[in-house]
């Protein structure tokens, strides 16, 4: 498949080689990367979000990295306007656009025509309860239902935190984002070639527990330090990335450093299940397993695949 108004996707779990595979498959084709990174597009946000280096950089042209204020508000529907306008400008000037991330509900944006009226507000206010749960327990946002409808709260458990979640969210904010099964309308915006990444699960793990002691040696808790210098908070959407929340909660003496370290790499092995269990859901996502391929053979099939 050739077409001037294609794009690449490069998809995976955290840790799994987006950023090496998407800069030489944009090498291949003469293309520019477009990041579908909910934490990399933050400025002053380096060493968490494990950002391209400026070496990486240097190689492809990338968007989308170090953009916005962590002070600032950042949703959905402006993650999908700024980059359908990259990509409409890499298409105007004769490149492929490579979208490279690990972002589900950043890439269905770019794959579905979505309604962001009142989606992408109730989406922030689910992720903010869930990770509120995640912090301080699922009986913290019970506690919040409680508050206000306490007969519904009555009658769920604690512990059913998606209940509890939908309940909070038709008290305040209505009708939630489309269930990933309700998107049914591509984008016939541009034709779009799926490639996921995945390796063997243990390897995977390795990977992300190494890159959390690379992160920390690399000065992660300064970097999260100096943040709260500026007056972030963990209520902030850009201080609730994996990462940030542990080490707010180590300054807090929640954690001694040794359990948030700890707490990082658990909770970045989850968000690599749950993102792959994100992308196994799109049926034309071709995937790649590194570990079975060897790194050559994966950029190989990678090849092979923009090639046809």
């Amino acid at each position: 498949m050739k077409d001037n108004r294609r794009i690449i996707v490069i998809a995976g779990p955290t840790a799994s080689g987006k950023t090496e595979y998407a800069i030489k498959a944009a090498k291949a084709v003469g293309g520019e990367i477009v990041s579908c990174d909910s934490m990399q597009i933050y400025k002053f946000m380096t060493i968490g979000s494990a950002k391209p280096t400026p070496e990486e950089q240097a190689q492809v042209k990338h968007h989308l990295v170090d953009e916005i204020d962590p002070r600032e508000d950042f949703s959905v529907a402006r993650y999908c306007e700024m980059a359908k306008a990259c990509i409409r400008d890499i298409f105007e000037r004769g490149k492929t656009p490579v979208i490279a991330g690990g972002t589900g509900l950043y890439l269905n944006s770019l794959l579905y025509d979505m309604d962001f009226s009142e989606a992408d507000r109730d989406q922030e206010f689910r992720q903010t309860l869930m990770d509120e749960a995640e912090l301080f327990g699922p009986e913290f946002v019970h506690k919040k239902l409680e508050m206000i409808d306490p007969v519904k709260a009555s009658k769920i458990h604690p512990n059913n935190l998606k209940k509890v979640i939908r309940a909070l969210e038709g008290a305040e904010k209505g009708n939630g984002i489309s269930e990933f099964s309700e998107l049914k309308d591509r984008t016939k915006d541009y034709d779009v070639l799926l490639i996921g990444l995945t390796r063997d699960r243990e390897e995977l793990y390795d990977r992300i527990n190494r890159r959390v002691d690379i992160m920390v040696e690399q000065g992660l808790f300064k970097e999260v330090e100096d943040l709260l210098e500026m007056g972030l908070r963990e209520e902030d959407i850009s201080m609730k990335g994996i990462g940030y929340k542990e080490i707010i909660a180590y300054f807090d003496g929640v954690y001694t450093k040794e359990e948030a370290i700890d707490k990082i790499k658990q909770n970045t092995r989850h968000l690599a299940k749950r993102q792959l269990t994100w992308f196994r859901r799109y049926e034309d996502m071709h995937w790649v397993n590194i570990t079975e391929l060897g790194a050559e053979g994966a950029l190989n099939e990678i090849m092979r695949l923009i090639g046809e």
